[in-house]
């Protein structure tokens, strides 16, 4: 009896190492390991920019803004900035720093542009991952762009201090310090402080910045952003 049981046992491993075998096999697999995890679940999103650009891909050396559901709410982005000629928005709700980095290769890399906005790492923290994540995340996108457009400049928006995320307040400020500290050390990057501006005198979040939810921007924090990020749209 012992010897069928582990005879049955044996041969189960067996089957299961051959049915995973051949699920490697199928073509789902194979785009799964081509394409990763972060670009299967932003496939809608991702598809509707590819839509876009079909219809009419931007110019090269424009600002492209890049990012969560801040940069893809930012309704009038495109022309909120004149004195640029071209100005493009690809932001996706929900997303992370970490996705960005993951898709470079769709987000940025079309675009050729002379300077990219990052808004990302807000979701990342409240997921549970930590300050030196965020860090390894932004490096790993910086590297990713400059090594196939060196002539492309990166700027990070810090991460806002959103009411609705008290709770992340800590390592929201640890994450800024953590990515400012190491763009201060590269003159081809560039660390925009909002986070600041959007605190009041005692350091709370100023709440007519954001809407209903505490948590996406106002037409009045949009109006904040636009005035300190306008200051490092240098040509």
């Amino acid at each position: 009896m012992l010897g069928h049981l582990a005879f049955a046992s044996m041969t189960g491993r067996i089957n299961r190492r051959v049915f995973v075998a051949g699920l490697a096999a199928t073509p789902w697999a194979r785009v799964w390991a081509q394409s990763g995890p972060s670009e299967l679940r932003w496939k809608a999103e991702l598809d509707a920019f590819a839509a876009a650009d079909r219809q009419q891909l931007p110019a090269p050396g424009g600002v492209l803004f890049v990012g969560s559901s801040s940069v893809r709410m930012w309704t009038g982005l495109e022309n909120t900035f004149p004195e640029q000629p071209v100005v493009i928005r690809r932001g996706f709700g929900g997303s992370r720093l970490s996705d960005c980095a993951d898709l470079v290769h769709r987000l940025v890399l079309p675009y050729r542009p002379r300077l990219v906005v990052l808004y990302a790492g807000e979701n990342d923290l409240t997921e549970g991952a930590g300050p030196q994540d965020l860090l390894s995340h932004f490096v790993r996108f910086v590297k990713q762009v400059q090594t196939a457009q060196p002539n492309t400049r990166i700027a990070y928006l810090s991460i806002k201090p959103s009411p609705s995320r008290l709770a992340h307040m800590m390592t929201m400020r640890e994450a800024n310090l953590l990515i400012q500290t190491h763009v201060l050390a590269h003159d081809d990057l560039d660390y925009i402080d909002v986070h600041t501006a959007m605190l009041d005198n005692d350091g709370r979040p100023r709440a007519e910045l954001y809407v209903r939810d505490q948590l996406h921007l106002s037409a009045e924090g949009y109006g904040l952003w636009r005035q300190i990020v306008s200051a490092h749209l240098r040509p």
